[in-house]
């Protein structure tokens, strides 16, 4: 009896020591930021098996719930950062930015605020690649990567962006005045997806053709894409054993990684066996030239290496885009007088009826407003990670014009709050208007940041709006969007529909769950 108590006083004071420390080590991180408020949880944002927002738990802010919330957090706050204190594991500290000018200064310098690698982990799974790498490796990807991304391809891009757009006029909808589409997703995802495919791969695919998998493949291009993308964070949950035999998702998420993987190893082979090596100016190619022309630095790699890259190029290079594009058309069809003033704009550029061609890119200055727009109240990314590489000092002020300087501790985890600065009232009038005109003059440049910036701003900036401002030319000029009408949502107020056609999910990027439009000829 005497040896049993003992043993419980004993495992409940390691307990309680234990308990006092962590109470401790919690309190000198709050310290170490001189208290600055924001959230104090038991998890982290990083937290990956809690991504929720929870009160005293974790601040949600890897979720959709930080696209909602805005500047909330920070008004609340009173400041334009957020410290966000965590418990558990260990304590730590994050600071969450919506002040462009400290913003600017941590995108700006790579050596003080690098990118921990820890959430990129997702973006791995074909292997080593340009944004999942950091310091001289980070170096040696840009030297093979940044070649490809060329003006050639640019007009590549637009003009395979306009033959797939009119394939999709002339082959798909044909003479019909009047197109229902169940989600946008499903007419933007297609697109990208054809764009990416010749104008990264040199891979070119009719609408029609792309119905079914080829020889040799249980699933298409892509349709393996297109899962695998949606579903990454999987591999950072479950061991390949585990997806290989676990529930329906999994094993539809394992099978279409191998698809892709087989896709790719294709590509390559493909390429290196050509007998014809003609100049060509998509992507994956200029990737290619570009990694023969490091063979005698000795960093050339292996074909095999060269996958995390072209992985890179078909996630990146589809998902931006088709998710932009939907909210684009999403947003336009919610407010039919902007949708107006670009159809007008569009119809002043193109007053003859003619084709557009990539050197009448500045021509469309209306359509980008609106890509910006889009892009400011639904950044792809919503959190832009950094961690700083030594103990540095940030100042910011609140509403009252008031200073305060806040201590940056070596190590601490730095946070760029994508929909907290895009949305902060300091920069933008009417934050959370959709006002695409806004874009058309002079606009807050530094509280803008969809692609970052800085020596690790988005390679492929130009790709994107390449051919997003083709996509919503085209099909503005031709055909208006409306919402589709529901009975079962008949007599919603419009708040309530606007919050329904723009209700998002996370997963690399940003995109709108469900939002069923109906395309009218004009």
């Amino acid at each position: 009896m005497f040896e049993h108590t003992r043993t419980v006083v004993l495992g409940t004071l390691l307990v309680a020591l234990f308990l006092l420390r962590k109470v401790l080590d919690f309190r000198r991180a709050a310290a170490s930021v001189h208290h600055l408020p924001g959230f104090r949880t038991l998890f982290s944002g990083r937290f990956v098996w809690f991504p929720f927002r929870v009160d005293g738990i974790s601040p949600g802010l890897q979720s959709e719930v930080n696209l909602y919330r805005k500047y909330k957090d920070f008004e609340e706050a009173g400041w334009d950062i957020l410290a966000g204190v965590s418990g558990f594991p260990s304590s730590e500290v994050t600071l969450y930015l919506a002040d462009p000018a400290v913003i600017k200064d941590v995108i700006g310098a790579r050596a003080r605020f690098p990118k921990p690698m820890g959430p990129y982990k997702i973006l791995l799974a074909f292997g080593p690649n340009l944004v999942a790498s950091e310091g001289d490796e980070w170096k040696r990807q840009r030297r093979l990567v940044a070649p490809a991304f060329s003006e050639r391809n640019n007009k590549l891009v637009w003009d395979e962006t306009v033959r797939i757009l009119h394939d999709l006029f002339d082959n798909v909808w044909g003479p019909r005045d009047t197109v229902l589409i169940d989600n946008a997703t499903d007419l933007t995802v297609p697109i990208t997806l054809l764009v990416i495919g010749v104008a990264g791969f040199g891979r070119r695919i009719t609408w029609n053709e792309d119905a079914k998998a080829p020889a040799g493949h249980r699933v298409t291009f892509k349709d393996a894409l297109n899962v695998v993308s949606r579903n990454l964070f999987l591999q950072l949950l479950f061991p390949k054993w585990m997806l290989r035999w676990g529930t329906p998702g999994m094993r539809r998420f394992d099978t279409a990684c191998t698809e892709l993987g087989q896709y790719m190893r294709e590509m390559i082979a493909a390429r290196r066996s050509a007998e014809v090596k003609e100049e060509r100016h998509d992507l994956f190619s200029s990737l290619l030239d570009a990694n023969e022309g490091l063979a005698e630095s000795g960093e050339r790699l292996p074909d095999t290496g060269l996958m995390g890259n072209v992985f890179i190029f078909m996630v990146a290079g589809y998902e931006t885009s088709a998710h932009t594009l939907a909210y684009a058309f999403i947003l336009l069809a919610l407010y039919p007088d902007e949708q107006e003033k670009l159809y007008k704009a569009i119809r002043a550029a193109l007053s003859d009826g003619h084709t557009p061609g990539y050197h009448e890119f500045s021509s469309f200055a209306y359509s980008m407003a609106v890509f910006n727009e889009t892009l400011r109240l639904f950044p792809p990314a919503i959190t832009i990670p950094k961690q700083s590489a030594e103990d540095t000092a940030f100042t910011t002020t609140n509403a009252a014009g008031e200073k305060r300087t806040v201590p940056v501790p070596k190590g601490t985890y730095v946070t760029v709050h994508t929909p907290g600065l895009h949305n902060n009232p300091k920069y933008w009038d009417d934050p959370d208007a959709f006002k695409p005109e806004r874009f058309l003059g002079n606009y807050p440049r530094d509280a803008f940041l969809p692609f970052s910036g800085g020596p690790r701003g988005c390679i492929g900036r130009g790709f994107s709006e390449t051919e997003s401002i083709a996509v919503l030319t085209l099909l503005i000029a031709r055909y208006r969007v409306e919402v589709q009408d529901e009975p079962r949502f008949a007599g919603e107020s419009f708040e309530r529909r606007r919050a329904r056609l723009l209700k998002s999910k996370l997963s690399v990027t940003l995109f709108p769950t469900r939002a069923p439009l109906v395309f009218k000829r004009r």
